[in-house]
């Protein structure tokens, strides 16, 4: 892997001098009292200001500000003119445009394409504070705003659109969000360094047109374009097609190193293929090696020498649009090559009014090192609302004031789910120091604390600190995931420095309870007892959370999730230590309803399991395809991108019909009244009805009570008495909006 310049090395700004803001401006009176005449940075955002780490702008902002800069934000502008992205001036670098911490059209749309009544992300959680499709809109009036003037386009919206993705409130394959929006560069995924870097070379006088070379960033270049003569090209097809692709060695006195079997790594359980492609030269001089001094280590050097000078060509936006099985072609070579360790650059072919273009994607940034990521949140951030906001509340703000994100990143690789897509499969964790002085600093300084941390956790709850025990390996690595179908041999499971994390943080004085809200990856925790005793011991507020999603093996194995008999293992396991603790606690299992792969039949057992189990679910999930996710291609293509599929493939049955997918939905609400009518006809032509009746043994009754279902049915006949309501395991689930410390929230993993 790459090595990176470190993230605090860089010789300060000359307006370092300006010293710290209070708050980022968001206003000229409010530059005027720092002393400013101009913002270097203008980060224009869809969120409301709050300058806390778990807001990107505020993180991203303040990183900026350590560096020297000067920046203004503008938050939730009026997108309707151009008139409110002038309020700060023309900044001297570029603008920083982001549709917030979560992309705007699931802000604003469910999974059955309604709109929402509210936004956790803005004051007193007013709805329609942001336009559709904000990168696009944003980067279009800082244009009209400003002629000529940089535009840079990042976060969870521009970080999952960054190729041809297919769009599920359009219902349509769209093109790169940076073809659309115009903008001079896309950042992907923890951008800091990419950030800090462009930001330095474009302060020393550099074009942006220039800066080809920063990990992480993608831009638009004429067809065919290379950084050098040194660059291969290959055909990302052949790879499924053709298998490997060899260059014909010289049998005279030179040869390139071969590639072994599998690739890099040695080849994976998902089918991840590698190719060897026409080897460039290596070094600057273009020399090359003896064919009699590779050790294996050598060999390694000149595998990742090559890759590091290859480009693969995914296939034309304009050949995704019109073909799935190209689609999902293009979407697992994508997948396929986000290892930072062997990640080769992509390019995707877009066809514009000035003719063929190229996107360029380079590979993934390099994770920050736990020193860097103690600076990043060590800042110093107000932890609070921007004043601009009075008394407002902000739900987003209220849920994640008094909880600490200790990591980032997700090695789970759920196909549902997008942190790992945005934040890379690599742990990245803060040191103890760093939590402990954040839980201080919460306590010291934050209004309205009683005592109680509310989380310790990140994108998962007990991923603080595993890694893979060898970097090499690590580094060659091609699995899309590290726990499916099993966990990984070379993963380390160790929850001993997390165990000893939460006996720190809950003996800090005044402070009364640490919970863990994050989901706790339950398979993970089955490796270590201590860590699962510890955590209901004294972690649990009387429910934890966790995420099975399904029961049954179909839909499992399509998100990759491992078997229920898992979660019947921590249960088991769960139940034993609180009542070792003397404490009632229960779980609450989170499940996705009409997930690709799922059957009719998947959706009844699961019914029947959780009513065996006595769960009664108030609040249920309808999968929702977000863009660039491998759920979202099976649900786009029908095939199955987790193997190949070229040249045959693996089919997935995908449940689109509004009718059946509120079927899906109702099963898990098997217990609700207005159900009854649609699961009865279900059942029925399922062939089922033994399952209608009104015993223990049935699912739903025979009876209809009166003012209820979409088809209001006869109450319940005369001499029949309506079976009592069972003993609720689970306290209902209540949906809170999702947590800002990654591009989703806290929900179970």
């Amino acid at each position: 892997m790459d090595t990176a310049k470190p993230l605090f090395s860089y010789r300060p700004f000359w307006a370092k001098r300006f010293g710290v803001a209070p708050f980022l401006p968001m206003s000229r009176k409010e530059m005027d009292a720092l002393g400013w005449d101009s913002c270097d940075v203008i980060l224009v955002t869809g969120d409301a200001y709050i300058d806390h780490p778990s807001f990107g702008m505020a993180l991203v902002g303040r990183l900026l500000e350590a560096q020297g800069f000067r920046v203004g934000i503008i938050s939730q502008p009026d997108w309707k003119s151009a008139d409110p992205f002038r309020v700060l001036g023309r900044p001297n670098l570029y603008f920083g445009v982001t549709a917030g911490n979560m992309d705007s059209m699931v802000n604003r749309y469910t999974s059955d394409r309604r709109i929402r009544s509210d936004d956790a992300y803005t004051a007193n959680a007013e709805p329609n504070k942001r336009p559709d499709r904000a990168v696009v809109a944003y980067s279009q009036r800082c244009r009209e705003a400003y002629a000529g003037v940089n535009v840079v386009v990042g976060g969870i919206e521009a970080s999952l659109r960054r190729i041809a993705h297919y769009d599920y409130w359009s219902d349509k394959v769209r093109r790169s969000v940076l073809a659309d929006s115009k903008a001079d560069m896309l950042m992907f995924g923890n951008a800091e360094r990419a950030l800090v870097a462009l930001t330095h070379r474009l302060a020393a006088g550099e074009a942006i047109a220039e800066i080809r070379d920063l990990r992480g960033t993608a831009f638009m270049a004429p067809f065919g374009w290379k950084p050098s003569e040194e660059w291969a090209e290959i055909d990302s097809t052949q790879l499924e097609i053709l298998g490997r692709v060899d260059a014909h060695p010289d049998p005279y006195a030179v040869a390139t190193p071969p590639f072994e079997k599998g690739g890099p790594g040695g080849g994976s359980s998902t089918g991840a293929e590698t190719a060897n492609p026409p080897q460039p030269p290596f070094g600057k001089g273009g020399g090359t090696y003896p064919l009699h001094d590779f050790s294996q280590e050598a060999r390694r050097k000149a595998r990742q020498a090559a890759r590091a000078h290859t480009v693969l060509r995914i296939p034309a936006y304009e050949l995704v649009e019109k073909n799935p099985v190209l689609y999902a072609h293009a979407s697992r070579m994508l997948h396929l090559e986000s290892n930072p360790g062997n990640a080769r650059a992509l390019v995707q072919a877009h066809g514009e009014r000035a003719g063929l273009r190229d996107l360029w994607l380079n590979p993934p940034p390099l994770p920050l090192a736990t020193e860097e990521l103690d600076r990043v949140y060590d800042m110093p951030y107000a932890r609070a609302p921007h004043p601009v906001y009075g008394d407002a509340k902000i739900p987003a703000w209220e849920m994640i004031r008094f909880s600490i994100n200790i990591m980032r990143g997700c090695f789970g690789g759920c196909t549902f789910c997008s942190i790992t897509e945005h934040e890379g499969r690599i742990i990245q964790s803060r040191s103890e120091e760093s939590i402990l002085g954040e839980i201080e600093a919460i306590r010291d300084k934050t209004p309205g604390f009683t005592g109680v941390i509310s989380d310790l956790g990140g994108p998962t709850a007990n991923m603080y600190r595993l890694a893979c025990k060898d970097p090499v390996i690590e580094s060659a690595c091609r699995r899309l995931s590290c726990v499916f179908p099993d966990i990984c041999e070379n993963m380390g499971t160790d929850h001993g420095p997390l165990v000893q994390l939460y006996r720190k943080a809950r003996a800090l004085p005044g402070i009364k309870k640490i919970l863990i809200s994050s989901g706790v990856r339950y398979d993970l925790a089955l490796r270590s007892p201590e860590y699962v005793k510890e955590l209901v011991t004294h972690h649990v507020g009387g429910y934890l959370k966790i995420a099975p999603e399904h029961t049954e093996e179909g839909p499992l194995n399509h998100m990759m999730k491992p078997g229920i008999a898992a979660y019947d293992r921590f249960k088991l396991m769960f139940e034993r230590f609180s009542k070792e603790a003397g404490k009632e606690q229960y779980l609450i299992p989170y499940f996705i309803a009409a997930h690709p792969g799922t059957t009719d039949e998947d959706m009844l057992n699961l019914a029947l399991w959780l009513k065996h189990n006595n769960f009664r679910l108030d609040q249920v999930q309808t999968f929702l395809p977000t863009p660039m996710a491998l759920a979202t291609t099976m649900y786009h293509t029908e095939r199955n991108p987790l193997k190949k599929v070229l040249g045959g493939g693996q089919s997935v049955s995908v449940v689109r019909a509004g009718r059946t997918r509120k079927l899906h939905k109702a099963f898990l609400r098997y217990h609700d009244a207005e159900n009854w009518p649609l699961l009865r006809d279900a059942l029925q032509a399922m062939g089922r009805a033994d399952l209608i009746g009104n015993g223990k043994k049935h699912l739903i009754p025979t009876f209809q009570p009166a003012g209820t279902g979409r088809r209001f049915e006869s109450a319940t006949p005369a001499g029949e008495r309506r079976p009592p309501r069972p003993a609720t395991r689970a306290k209902p689930e209540t949906r809170r909006p999702m947590k800002p410390s990654g591009p989703r929230g806290k929900r179970p993993r």
